[in-house]
Protein backbone atom coordinates (compact mmCIF):
# COMPACT_ATOMS: atom_id res chain seq x y z
CA UNK A 1 0.00 0.00 0.00
CA UNK A 2 1.51 3.53 -0.79
CA UNK A 3 2.38 5.79 2.37
CA UNK A 4 1.66 9.26 2.85
CA UNK A 5 2.60 11.58 0.62
CA UNK A 6 4.82 14.59 1.92
CA UNK A 7 2.62 17.28 0.39
CA UNK A 8 -0.65 15.34 2.35
CA UNK A 9 1.53 16.02 5.63
CA UNK A 10 2.19 19.37 4.71
CA UNK A 11 -1.60 20.12 4.62
CA UNK A 12 -2.89 17.97 6.95
CA UNK A 13 0.30 19.90 9.87
CA UNK A 14 -0.42 23.76 8.13
CA UNK A 15 -4.36 23.08 8.54
CA UNK A 16 -3.68 22.15 12.33
CA UNK A 17 -5.04 19.21 12.36
CA UNK A 18 -2.55 17.02 14.40
CA UNK A 19 0.78 18.58 15.59
CA UNK A 20 4.22 17.82 14.63
CA UNK A 21 4.52 15.56 18.11
CA UNK A 22 1.27 13.30 17.11
CA UNK A 23 2.67 13.10 13.53
CA UNK A 24 6.29 11.25 14.58
CA UNK A 25 4.19 9.22 17.49
CA UNK A 26 2.37 7.66 14.66
CA UNK A 27 4.89 7.01 12.77
CA UNK A 28 6.89 5.23 15.12
CA UNK A 29 4.58 2.87 15.49
CA UNK A 30 5.46 1.28 12.36
CA UNK A 31 1.94 1.09 10.59
CA UNK A 32 0.57 3.75 8.46
CA UNK A 33 0.18 7.33 9.91
CA UNK A 34 -3.30 8.31 9.26
CA UNK A 35 -4.45 4.87 9.73
CA UNK A 36 -2.71 4.89 13.34
CA UNK A 37 -3.81 9.12 14.01
CA UNK A 38 -7.76 7.71 13.48
CA UNK A 39 -7.19 4.93 15.70
CA UNK A 40 -6.14 7.22 18.58
CA UNK A 41 -9.24 9.97 17.70
CA UNK A 42 -6.23 12.49 16.75
CA UNK A 43 -7.39 13.49 14.08
CA UNK A 44 -11.93 13.92 12.94
CA UNK A 45 -11.91 11.96 9.55
CA UNK A 46 -14.41 13.77 8.01
CA UNK A 47 -12.44 17.11 9.05
CA UNK A 48 -9.62 15.25 6.78
CA UNK A 49 -11.75 13.81 4.04
CA UNK A 50 -13.09 18.10 3.51
CA UNK A 51 -9.31 19.52 3.99
CA UNK A 52 -7.79 17.68 1.59
CA UNK A 53 -10.61 16.61 -0.72
CA UNK A 54 -10.74 20.80 -0.88
CA UNK A 55 -7.20 21.12 -1.52
CA UNK A 56 -6.82 18.69 -4.37
CA UNK A 57 -9.91 19.58 -6.06
CA UNK A 58 -11.20 16.23 -5.87
CA UNK A 59 -14.27 15.15 -3.93
CA UNK A 60 -13.89 13.28 -1.46
CA UNK A 61 -16.41 9.77 -0.91
CA UNK A 62 -17.02 7.81 2.28
CA UNK A 63 -16.15 3.84 0.85
CA UNK A 64 -18.10 3.03 4.17
CA UNK A 65 -21.31 3.70 2.03
CA UNK A 66 -20.96 2.40 -1.32
CA UNK A 67 -20.54 -0.63 -3.04
CA UNK A 68 -18.52 -0.58 -5.82
CA UNK A 69 -19.17 -2.04 -9.07
CA UNK A 70 -18.46 -5.47 -10.15
CA UNK A 71 -17.36 -4.63 -13.49
CA UNK A 72 -15.30 -2.11 -12.21
CA UNK A 73 -13.53 -4.03 -9.73
CA UNK A 74 -12.28 -6.68 -12.43
CA UNK A 75 -10.39 -4.41 -14.17
CA UNK A 76 -7.44 -4.36 -11.52
CA UNK A 77 -6.14 -7.38 -9.01
CA UNK A 78 -6.53 -6.89 -5.45
CA UNK A 79 -2.81 -6.57 -5.70
CA UNK A 80 -2.66 -3.85 -8.07
CA UNK A 81 -5.34 -1.61 -6.15
CA UNK A 82 -3.10 -2.03 -2.74
CA UNK A 83 -0.17 -1.45 -4.63
CA UNK A 84 -1.28 1.90 -6.13
CA UNK A 85 -3.97 2.83 -3.59
CA UNK A 86 -6.85 2.92 -5.71
CA UNK A 87 -10.32 1.36 -5.51
CA UNK A 88 -12.27 1.20 -8.87
CA UNK A 89 -15.95 2.61 -8.08
CA UNK A 90 -17.81 2.16 -11.14
CA UNK A 91 -17.61 2.12 -15.32
CA UNK A 92 -19.98 4.15 -17.12
CA UNK A 93 -18.76 3.54 -21.29
CA UNK A 94 -15.32 5.02 -21.10
CA UNK A 95 -15.42 7.43 -17.78
CA UNK A 96 -13.53 5.31 -14.93
CA UNK A 97 -14.79 6.50 -11.65
CA UNK A 98 -11.51 5.52 -8.99
CA UNK A 99 -11.27 6.46 -5.16
CA UNK A 100 -7.82 7.22 -4.31
CA UNK A 101 -5.60 7.31 -1.74
CA UNK A 102 -3.22 10.17 -2.94
CA UNK A 103 -5.56 12.81 -5.06
CA UNK A 104 -1.98 14.62 -5.50
CA UNK A 105 -0.60 11.99 -7.79
CA UNK A 106 -1.32 12.85 -11.49
CA UNK A 107 1.38 10.52 -12.84
CA UNK A 108 -0.97 8.10 -10.95
CA UNK A 109 -4.13 9.02 -13.26
CA UNK A 110 -2.00 8.98 -16.39
CA UNK A 111 -0.69 5.23 -15.76
CA UNK A 112 -4.55 4.32 -14.94
CA UNK A 113 -6.20 6.36 -18.04
CA UNK A 114 -3.18 4.72 -20.10
CA UNK A 115 -3.54 0.85 -18.46
CA UNK A 116 -7.64 1.05 -18.68
CA UNK A 117 -8.17 3.00 -21.99
CA UNK A 118 -10.70 5.12 -20.21
CA UNK A 119 -11.35 8.70 -18.93
CA UNK A 120 -10.54 8.77 -15.03
CA UNK A 121 -12.34 10.15 -12.48
CA UNK A 122 -10.94 10.44 -8.93
CA UNK A 123 -12.62 10.77 -5.88
CA UNK A 124 -10.78 11.29 -2.24
CA UNK A 125 -10.38 8.66 0.34
CA UNK A 126 -7.70 8.52 2.80
CA UNK A 127 -5.73 5.66 2.90
CA UNK A 128 -6.73 3.80 5.53
CA UNK A 129 -10.07 4.00 4.25
CA UNK A 130 -8.77 2.49 0.80
CA UNK A 131 -7.36 -0.24 2.07
CA UNK A 132 -9.70 -1.19 4.24
CA UNK A 133 -12.47 -1.35 1.30
CA UNK A 134 -10.03 -3.26 -0.63
CA UNK A 135 -9.70 -6.37 1.60
CA UNK A 136 -13.31 -6.12 2.25
CA UNK A 137 -14.34 -6.19 -1.50
CA UNK A 138 -12.02 -8.17 -2.77
CA UNK A 139 -12.78 -10.89 -0.08
CA UNK A 140 -15.93 -11.08 -0.28
CA UNK A 141 -15.98 -13.48 -2.96
CA UNK A 142 -13.42 -15.92 -1.09
CA UNK A 143 -16.10 -15.30 1.87
CA UNK A 144 -19.00 -16.13 -0.08
CA UNK A 145 -17.48 -19.28 -1.96
CA UNK A 146 -16.24 -20.45 1.48
CA UNK A 147 -20.12 -20.34 2.94
CA UNK A 148 -21.34 -21.78 -0.26
CA UNK A 149 -19.06 -24.78 0.47
CA UNK A 150 -19.57 -25.32 4.60
CA UNK A 151 -22.50 -27.88 3.84
CA UNK A 152 -20.11 -30.24 1.72
CA UNK A 153 -17.75 -32.62 3.67
CA UNK A 154 -13.72 -31.92 2.99
CA UNK A 155 -13.29 -35.68 1.47
CA UNK A 156 -16.62 -35.31 -0.95
CA UNK A 157 -14.56 -31.88 -2.15
CA UNK A 158 -11.16 -33.90 -3.28
CA UNK A 159 -12.05 -34.18 -7.15
CA UNK A 160 -9.24 -36.06 -8.26
CA UNK A 161 -8.27 -35.22 -11.86
CA UNK A 162 -7.50 -37.59 -14.57
CA UNK A 163 -3.99 -38.88 -14.15
CA UNK A 164 -3.12 -38.10 -17.93
CA UNK A 165 -3.74 -34.16 -17.25
CA UNK A 166 -2.86 -34.10 -13.56
CA UNK A 167 0.67 -33.00 -14.53
CA UNK A 168 -0.19 -29.95 -16.28
CA UNK A 169 -2.81 -29.21 -14.39
CA UNK A 170 -0.76 -28.58 -11.35
CA UNK A 171 1.54 -26.54 -12.83
CA UNK A 172 -0.47 -24.02 -13.99
CA UNK A 173 -3.59 -24.31 -11.74
CA UNK A 174 -3.62 -21.40 -9.03
CA UNK A 175 -3.48 -23.73 -5.90
CA UNK A 176 -6.35 -25.81 -4.14
CA UNK A 177 -7.27 -23.32 -2.30
CA UNK A 178 -8.26 -20.85 -4.47
CA UNK A 179 -11.90 -19.39 -4.89
CA UNK A 180 -12.00 -20.09 -8.28
CA UNK A 181 -10.90 -24.31 -7.73
CA UNK A 182 -12.76 -24.57 -4.50
CA UNK A 183 -16.28 -23.51 -6.81
CA UNK A 184 -15.27 -25.37 -9.79
CA UNK A 185 -15.27 -28.55 -7.67
CA UNK A 186 -18.28 -27.51 -6.10
CA UNK A 187 -20.18 -27.08 -8.75
CA UNK A 188 -18.65 -30.06 -10.42
CA UNK A 189 -20.02 -32.52 -7.53
CA UNK A 190 -23.36 -30.52 -6.92
CA UNK A 191 -23.92 -31.91 -10.34
CA UNK A 192 -22.94 -35.26 -9.65
CA UNK A 193 -25.06 -35.48 -6.71
CA UNK A 194 -28.33 -33.96 -8.12
CA UNK A 195 -27.62 -36.30 -11.77
CA UNK A 196 -27.32 -32.88 -13.64
CA UNK A 197 -26.58 -33.80 -17.61
CA UNK A 198 -25.26 -30.15 -18.31
CA UNK A 199 -23.88 -26.96 -16.24
CA UNK A 200 -24.35 -23.58 -17.53
CA UNK A 201 -22.13 -20.82 -16.62
CA UNK A 202 -23.59 -17.28 -17.70
CA UNK A 203 -22.65 -13.84 -16.97
CA UNK A 204 -25.13 -11.08 -15.90
CA UNK A 205 -24.70 -7.75 -15.01
CA UNK A 206 -23.47 -8.49 -11.27
CA UNK A 207 -23.53 -12.01 -10.45
CA UNK A 208 -22.52 -15.27 -12.67
CA UNK A 209 -26.05 -17.30 -12.99
CA UNK A 210 -25.23 -21.32 -12.34
CA UNK A 211 -27.88 -23.40 -13.95
CA UNK A 212 -27.87 -27.37 -14.26
CA UNK A 213 -29.98 -29.24 -16.62
CA UNK A 214 -31.73 -31.58 -14.78
CA UNK A 215 -34.46 -34.26 -16.07
CA UNK A 216 -34.30 -32.33 -18.86
CA UNK A 217 -35.61 -28.89 -17.61
CA UNK A 218 -32.98 -26.20 -16.69
CA UNK A 219 -33.00 -24.73 -12.68
CA UNK A 220 -30.45 -21.74 -11.16
CA UNK A 221 -28.29 -23.52 -8.46
CA UNK A 222 -26.19 -20.60 -7.59
CA UNK A 223 -25.38 -16.94 -8.13
CA UNK A 224 -21.82 -16.36 -7.15
CA UNK A 225 -20.17 -12.85 -7.51
CA UNK A 226 -19.52 -11.67 -10.50
CA UNK A 227 -15.78 -10.68 -9.74
CA UNK A 228 -14.95 -14.67 -9.91
CA UNK A 229 -16.23 -14.74 -13.24
CA UNK A 230 -12.75 -14.99 -15.12
CA UNK A 231 -10.56 -17.25 -12.39
CA UNK A 232 -13.35 -19.53 -13.01
CA UNK A 233 -13.43 -20.01 -16.50
CA UNK A 234 -9.85 -19.62 -16.85
CA UNK A 235 -10.06 -22.34 -14.24
CA UNK A 236 -11.96 -24.95 -16.33
CA UNK A 237 -10.28 -23.77 -19.29
CA UNK A 238 -7.01 -25.19 -17.68
CA UNK A 239 -8.84 -28.42 -16.83
CA UNK A 240 -9.61 -28.88 -20.34
CA UNK A 241 -6.09 -27.42 -21.58
CA UNK A 242 -7.65 -24.74 -23.57
CA UNK A 243 -6.01 -21.53 -23.95
CA UNK A 244 -6.51 -19.17 -20.94
CA UNK A 245 -5.40 -16.46 -22.76
CA UNK A 246 -7.75 -16.01 -25.87
CA UNK A 247 -11.07 -14.74 -24.65
CA UNK A 248 -12.75 -13.61 -27.98
CA UNK A 249 -13.35 -17.03 -30.22
CA UNK A 250 -15.23 -20.10 -28.96
CA UNK A 251 -13.29 -22.90 -27.58
CA UNK A 252 -13.97 -26.44 -26.92
CA UNK A 253 -12.55 -29.31 -24.77
CA UNK A 254 -12.39 -32.04 -22.68
CA UNK A 255 -11.33 -33.54 -19.35
CA UNK A 256 -11.87 -36.38 -17.08
CA UNK A 257 -11.74 -36.57 -13.41
CA UNK A 258 -12.24 -39.24 -10.49
CA UNK A 259 -15.25 -39.21 -8.42
CA UNK A 260 -16.11 -42.54 -6.14
CA UNK A 261 -14.05 -44.72 -7.54
CA UNK A 262 -14.99 -44.26 -11.16
CA UNK A 263 -13.91 -41.73 -14.47
CA UNK A 264 -16.33 -39.29 -15.76
CA UNK A 265 -15.90 -37.26 -18.47
CA UNK A 266 -16.94 -33.65 -19.05
CA UNK A 267 -17.07 -31.93 -22.54
CA UNK A 268 -16.48 -28.32 -22.19
CA UNK A 269 -17.79 -25.59 -24.85
CA UNK A 270 -16.77 -21.74 -24.41
CA UNK A 271 -18.43 -19.27 -26.11
CA UNK A 272 -17.78 -15.15 -26.26
CA UNK A 273 -21.17 -13.46 -25.58
CA UNK A 274 -21.67 -10.01 -23.86
CA UNK A 275 -20.98 -9.62 -20.11
CA UNK A 276 -17.86 -12.63 -21.05
CA UNK A 277 -17.56 -15.69 -21.28
CA UNK A 278 -20.43 -18.45 -20.93
CA UNK A 279 -19.40 -21.74 -20.57
CA UNK A 280 -21.37 -25.21 -20.71
CA UNK A 281 -20.13 -28.29 -19.86
CA UNK A 282 -21.87 -31.66 -20.64
CA UNK A 283 -21.19 -34.13 -18.20
CA UNK A 284 -20.65 -37.79 -19.42
CA UNK A 285 -20.97 -40.29 -16.68
CA UNK A 286 -20.88 -44.01 -18.00
CA UNK A 287 -21.19 -45.39 -14.55
CA UNK A 288 -24.85 -43.87 -14.24
CA UNK A 289 -25.78 -45.15 -17.82
CA UNK A 290 -27.75 -48.01 -17.92
CA UNK A 291 -26.41 -49.69 -21.20
CA UNK A 292 -28.76 -52.81 -21.35
CA UNK A 293 -31.81 -53.12 -23.31
CA UNK A 294 -33.31 -54.85 -20.99
CA UNK A 295 -33.20 -52.45 -18.20
CA UNK A 296 -33.97 -49.28 -20.48
CA UNK A 297 -37.68 -49.39 -19.99
CA UNK A 298 -38.91 -49.92 -23.36
CA UNK A 299 -42.53 -51.01 -24.06
CA UNK A 300 -42.49 -54.60 -24.65
CA UNK A 301 -43.82 -53.88 -28.33
CA UNK A 302 -41.06 -51.64 -28.88
CA UNK A 303 -38.05 -54.17 -27.23
CA UNK A 304 -39.52 -56.76 -29.11
CA UNK A 305 -38.97 -54.65 -32.68
CA UNK A 306 -35.73 -53.05 -31.20
CA UNK A 307 -34.51 -56.90 -30.16
CA UNK A 308 -35.69 -57.96 -33.81
CA UNK A 309 -33.88 -55.54 -35.80
CA UNK A 310 -30.44 -55.73 -34.35
CA UNK A 311 -30.40 -59.74 -34.52
CA UNK A 312 -30.30 -59.30 -38.49
CA UNK A 313 -27.03 -59.42 -40.11
CA UNK A 314 -27.65 -56.66 -41.92
CA UNK A 315 -29.67 -53.98 -42.82
CA UNK A 316 -30.37 -50.05 -41.34
CA UNK A 317 -31.32 -49.17 -38.09
CA UNK A 318 -32.30 -45.67 -37.30
CA UNK A 319 -32.97 -43.38 -34.00
CA UNK A 320 -34.81 -40.24 -34.31
CA UNK A 321 -35.03 -37.39 -32.11
CA UNK A 322 -34.29 -33.76 -31.05
CA UNK A 323 -30.63 -33.44 -28.88
CA UNK A 324 -30.88 -34.72 -25.59
CA UNK A 325 -33.47 -37.50 -26.17
CA UNK A 326 -31.46 -40.10 -25.36
CA UNK A 327 -31.11 -41.48 -29.02
CA UNK A 328 -26.72 -42.26 -28.33
CA UNK A 329 -27.72 -43.86 -24.95
CA UNK A 330 -29.70 -46.89 -27.84
CA UNK A 331 -27.48 -46.92 -29.75
CA UNK A 332 -25.20 -47.56 -27.30
CA UNK A 333 -27.53 -50.03 -25.58
CA UNK A 334 -27.71 -51.95 -29.04
CA UNK A 335 -24.09 -51.94 -29.70
CA UNK A 336 -23.71 -53.87 -26.26
CA UNK A 337 -26.49 -56.16 -27.11
CA UNK A 338 -24.99 -57.37 -30.43
CA UNK A 339 -21.02 -56.70 -29.28
CA UNK A 340 -19.19 -59.81 -29.29
CA UNK A 341 -15.75 -61.41 -29.70
CA UNK A 342 -17.14 -62.62 -32.43
CA UNK A 343 -18.49 -59.70 -34.03
CA UNK A 344 -16.12 -56.86 -35.18
CA UNK A 345 -17.93 -53.54 -34.16
CA UNK A 346 -16.72 -49.90 -35.27
CA UNK A 347 -18.36 -46.85 -34.56
CA UNK A 348 -17.28 -43.39 -36.06
CA UNK A 349 -18.90 -40.13 -33.41
CA UNK A 350 -18.69 -36.90 -33.11
CA UNK A 351 -17.05 -36.38 -30.37
CA UNK A 352 -17.12 -40.46 -28.77
CA UNK A 353 -19.22 -39.58 -25.82
CA UNK A 354 -18.72 -43.00 -23.83
CA UNK A 355 -16.19 -45.40 -24.50
CA UNK A 356 -16.69 -49.19 -24.89
CA UNK A 357 -14.45 -51.61 -24.08
CA UNK A 358 -14.19 -54.37 -27.09
CA UNK A 359 -15.56 -51.73 -29.39
CA UNK A 360 -13.15 -49.60 -32.02
CA UNK A 361 -14.20 -45.71 -32.03
CA UNK A 362 -13.29 -43.50 -34.10
CA UNK A 363 -13.50 -39.66 -33.52
CA UNK A 364 -14.74 -37.69 -36.14
CA UNK A 365 -12.11 -34.29 -37.05
CA UNK A 366 -13.30 -32.37 -39.55
CA UNK A 367 -10.21 -29.49 -38.84
CA UNK A 368 -7.86 -32.81 -40.04
CA UNK A 369 -10.26 -33.99 -42.95
CA UNK A 370 -11.71 -36.91 -40.98
CA UNK A 371 -15.90 -36.78 -41.76
CA UNK A 372 -17.93 -38.90 -41.14
CA UNK A 373 -18.01 -39.85 -45.00
CA UNK A 374 -14.46 -40.01 -44.79
CA UNK A 375 -14.33 -42.09 -41.93
CA UNK A 376 -17.13 -44.54 -42.95
CA UNK A 377 -15.13 -45.42 -46.02
CA UNK A 378 -11.99 -46.13 -44.55
CA UNK A 379 -14.23 -48.07 -41.98
CA UNK A 380 -16.31 -50.22 -44.62
CA UNK A 381 -12.49 -51.47 -45.15
CA UNK A 382 -11.47 -52.86 -41.79
CA UNK A 383 -14.02 -55.97 -42.16
CA UNK A 384 -16.54 -54.52 -40.02
CA UNK A 385 -20.09 -56.59 -38.71
CA UNK A 386 -21.60 -53.55 -36.94
CA UNK A 387 -21.22 -49.67 -37.65
CA UNK A 388 -22.67 -46.81 -36.00
CA UNK A 389 -22.47 -43.86 -37.39
CA UNK A 390 -22.83 -41.11 -35.03
CA UNK A 391 -25.62 -38.95 -37.26
CA UNK A 392 -26.30 -39.22 -40.73
CA UNK A 393 -25.89 -35.49 -41.52
CA UNK A 394 -25.82 -35.18 -45.99
CA UNK A 395 -26.23 -37.22 -48.74
CA UNK A 396 -22.51 -38.52 -48.66
CA UNK A 397 -23.49 -40.31 -45.32
CA UNK A 398 -26.48 -41.52 -46.11
CA UNK A 399 -25.32 -42.75 -49.12
CA UNK A 400 -22.69 -44.71 -47.98
CA UNK A 401 -24.67 -45.99 -44.73
CA UNK A 402 -27.17 -47.18 -47.13
CA UNK A 403 -24.70 -49.27 -49.39
CA UNK A 404 -23.19 -50.80 -46.19
CA UNK A 405 -26.73 -51.96 -45.06
CA UNK A 406 -27.41 -53.62 -48.04
CA UNK A 407 -23.62 -55.55 -48.45
CA UNK A 408 -23.61 -57.31 -45.48
CA UNK A 409 -23.38 -55.03 -42.91
CA UNK A 410 -25.44 -53.68 -39.63
CA UNK A 411 -25.93 -49.84 -39.54
CA UNK A 412 -26.79 -47.98 -36.25
CA UNK A 413 -27.35 -44.58 -36.84
CA UNK A 414 -29.34 -41.20 -36.13
CA UNK A 415 -31.36 -38.11 -37.92
CA UNK A 416 -32.92 -35.41 -36.40
CA UNK A 417 -37.04 -35.83 -37.54
CA UNK A 418 -39.87 -35.85 -35.21
CA UNK A 419 -41.44 -39.26 -35.91
CA UNK A 420 -40.62 -42.66 -37.16
CA UNK A 421 -42.56 -41.74 -40.38
CA UNK A 422 -41.10 -38.69 -41.46
CA UNK A 423 -37.70 -40.28 -41.10
CA UNK A 424 -38.79 -42.37 -44.62
CA UNK A 425 -39.55 -39.09 -45.83
CA UNK A 426 -36.49 -37.01 -44.59
CA UNK A 427 -33.81 -39.69 -46.09
CA UNK A 428 -36.11 -39.36 -49.98
CA UNK A 429 -35.77 -35.84 -49.67
CA UNK A 430 -31.70 -35.90 -48.95
CA UNK A 431 -31.65 -37.76 -52.29
CA UNK A 432 -31.63 -41.63 -51.51
CA UNK A 433 -33.86 -43.78 -54.17
CA UNK A 434 -36.52 -44.79 -52.37
CA UNK A 435 -36.19 -48.69 -53.22
CA UNK A 436 -32.75 -48.43 -51.67
CA UNK A 437 -34.26 -46.74 -48.65
CA UNK A 438 -37.09 -49.65 -48.41
CA UNK A 439 -34.25 -52.10 -49.01
CA UNK A 440 -31.88 -51.41 -46.09
CA UNK A 441 -34.05 -49.85 -43.43
CA UNK A 442 -35.21 -52.30 -40.97
CA UNK A 443 -35.90 -50.19 -37.97
CA UNK A 444 -36.60 -46.57 -37.37
CA UNK A 445 -37.25 -45.71 -33.64
CA UNK A 446 -38.25 -41.82 -32.20
CA UNK A 447 -37.80 -41.23 -28.96
CA UNK A 448 -37.69 -38.72 -26.19
CA UNK A 449 -37.57 -38.26 -22.70
CA UNK A 450 -39.80 -38.21 -19.88
CA UNK A 451 -39.78 -37.18 -16.19
CA UNK A 452 -40.63 -40.09 -13.70
CA UNK A 453 -42.91 -38.56 -11.26
CA UNK A 454 -41.35 -38.57 -7.45
CA UNK A 455 -42.98 -41.68 -6.23
CA UNK A 456 -42.34 -40.34 -2.36
CA UNK A 457 -44.44 -36.98 -3.25
CA UNK A 458 -46.41 -37.30 -6.39
CA UNK A 459 -50.28 -36.31 -5.93
CA UNK A 460 -53.49 -38.26 -7.15
CA UNK A 461 -55.68 -36.08 -9.65
CA UNK A 462 -59.18 -35.77 -9.02
CA UNK A 463 -61.23 -36.41 -10.84
CA UNK A 464 -59.51 -36.20 -14.18
CA UNK A 465 -61.93 -34.98 -17.05
CA UNK A 466 -62.90 -37.71 -19.20
CA UNK A 467 -63.48 -35.76 -22.47
CA UNK A 468 -59.98 -34.25 -22.14
CA UNK A 469 -58.59 -37.61 -21.63
CA UNK A 470 -60.27 -38.72 -24.66
CA UNK A 471 -59.07 -36.12 -26.95
CA UNK A 472 -55.72 -37.26 -25.84
CA UNK A 473 -55.76 -40.62 -26.83
CA UNK A 474 -56.96 -42.30 -23.87
CA UNK A 475 -59.79 -45.04 -24.50
CA UNK A 476 -63.38 -45.42 -23.35
CA UNK A 477 -61.73 -49.15 -21.32
CA UNK A 478 -58.84 -47.18 -19.59
CA UNK A 479 -61.03 -44.25 -18.51
CA UNK A 480 -62.72 -47.18 -16.13
CA UNK A 481 -60.99 -47.38 -12.60
CA UNK A 482 -58.31 -45.22 -13.79
CA UNK A 483 -56.27 -43.38 -11.52
CA UNK A 484 -53.63 -40.49 -12.01
CA UNK A 485 -51.10 -38.81 -10.85
CA UNK A 486 -49.61 -35.22 -11.04
CA UNK A 487 -46.40 -33.69 -9.90
CA UNK A 488 -46.25 -32.03 -6.18
CA UNK A 489 -45.93 -28.40 -6.81
CA UNK A 490 -42.89 -27.88 -4.51
CA UNK A 491 -41.92 -31.17 -4.51
CA UNK A 492 -39.58 -33.37 -1.35
CA UNK A 493 -36.22 -33.14 -0.75
CA UNK A 494 -35.64 -36.38 -3.03
CA UNK A 495 -36.99 -34.69 -5.95
CA UNK A 496 -37.05 -31.06 -8.13
CA UNK A 497 -40.42 -30.27 -8.11
CA UNK A 498 -42.23 -33.41 -8.44
CA UNK A 499 -40.26 -35.63 -10.77
CA UNK A 500 -37.00 -37.22 -10.30
CA UNK A 501 -35.28 -39.05 -13.20
CA UNK A 502 -36.88 -39.88 -16.72
CA UNK A 503 -37.49 -42.61 -18.82
CA UNK A 504 -37.61 -43.21 -22.71
CA UNK A 505 -40.71 -42.83 -24.65
CA UNK A 506 -39.94 -44.97 -27.77
CA UNK A 507 -41.97 -44.95 -30.85
CA UNK A 508 -41.04 -48.03 -33.36
CA UNK A 509 -41.44 -48.27 -36.57
CA UNK A 510 -40.90 -52.10 -38.50
CA UNK A 511 -40.42 -51.74 -41.88
CA UNK A 512 -43.03 -54.27 -43.30
CA UNK A 513 -43.69 -55.75 -46.64
CA UNK A 514 -46.82 -53.27 -47.00
CA UNK A 515 -44.24 -50.45 -45.67
CA UNK A 516 -41.65 -51.21 -47.81
CA UNK A 517 -43.96 -51.12 -51.00
CA UNK A 518 -45.76 -47.48 -49.75
CA UNK A 519 -42.10 -46.08 -49.92
CA UNK A 520 -41.03 -47.76 -52.98
CA UNK A 521 -44.36 -45.74 -54.26
CA UNK A 522 -43.71 -42.62 -52.65
CA UNK A 523 -46.30 -42.35 -50.31
CA UNK A 524 -46.03 -39.46 -47.82
CA UNK A 525 -45.39 -39.43 -44.14
CA UNK A 526 -48.86 -39.02 -43.19
CA UNK A 527 -50.24 -41.97 -45.25
CA UNK A 528 -47.45 -44.29 -43.82
CA UNK A 529 -47.61 -44.15 -40.30
CA UNK A 530 -51.45 -44.51 -41.17
CA UNK A 531 -50.77 -47.92 -41.75
CA UNK A 532 -48.04 -48.29 -39.45
CA UNK A 533 -50.74 -47.69 -36.91
CA UNK A 534 -52.80 -50.49 -38.73
CA UNK A 535 -50.23 -52.36 -38.12
CA UNK A 536 -50.55 -51.41 -34.32
CA UNK A 537 -47.72 -49.40 -33.94
CA UNK A 538 -47.17 -47.65 -30.59
CA UNK A 539 -46.88 -43.65 -31.05
CA UNK A 540 -44.98 -41.11 -29.15
CA UNK A 541 -48.55 -40.14 -27.38
CA UNK A 542 -49.34 -43.44 -26.93
CA UNK A 543 -46.41 -44.42 -25.06
CA UNK A 544 -46.30 -41.93 -23.28
CA UNK A 545 -50.15 -42.61 -22.31
CA UNK A 546 -49.96 -46.13 -20.60
CA UNK A 547 -46.68 -44.95 -18.31
CA UNK A 548 -49.02 -42.29 -17.46
CA UNK A 549 -51.78 -45.25 -16.70
CA UNK A 550 -49.38 -47.30 -14.53
CA UNK A 551 -48.29 -43.70 -12.44
CA UNK A 552 -44.67 -43.32 -13.61
CA UNK A 553 -45.19 -39.81 -14.82
CA UNK A 554 -48.20 -37.10 -15.30
CA UNK A 555 -50.33 -36.21 -17.97
CA UNK A 556 -48.69 -33.20 -18.04
CA UNK A 557 -45.64 -34.10 -18.69
CA UNK A 558 -46.89 -36.33 -21.79
CA UNK A 559 -48.21 -33.50 -23.41
CA UNK A 560 -45.10 -31.75 -23.26
CA UNK A 561 -42.94 -33.53 -25.10
CA UNK A 562 -45.24 -35.35 -27.54
CA UNK A 563 -47.45 -34.35 -30.04
CA UNK A 564 -50.84 -34.79 -30.86
CA UNK A 565 -51.23 -38.18 -33.00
Amino acid sequence: MVGVSSKIKRLILDAGLVTAEDWSSARQSGGDVLETLLSRNQVDERVLMEVLGRSAGVAPIDLNRIAPDPSALEMFSEEACLEHGILPISRNGSILTVAVSDPFDVLLFDDLKRMTKCSVRPLFAHGAMVKRSIEQHFQSSNAEVDELLEDAAADELEVQVAEDSADDIENTADGDDSPAVKLANLLLLRALKEKASDIHIEPCDKYIRVRFRIDGRMKVILTPPKGLLNALISRLKILAQLDIAERFVPQDGKFQIRFEGRGIDFRLSILPVVGGEKAVIRILDAGSMALKLETMGYEERSFADIKEAIASPYGMVLVTGPTGSGKSTTLYSCVQAVATPEINVVTVEDPVEYRMDGVNQVPVNPKRGLTFAGALRSILRQDPDVVLVGEIRDKETADIAIKAALTGHLVLSTLHTNDAASTIVRLVDMGIDPFMVSSSVLCICAQRLGRKLCPHCRVPVVDPPAEQLLGIGFTESELEGLELFEAHREGCHRCSKGYRGRFPVLETLSMSARLKRMVVEGRSADEIKAQALEEEMLTLRRVGILNAIRGVTSIEEILRITLDD
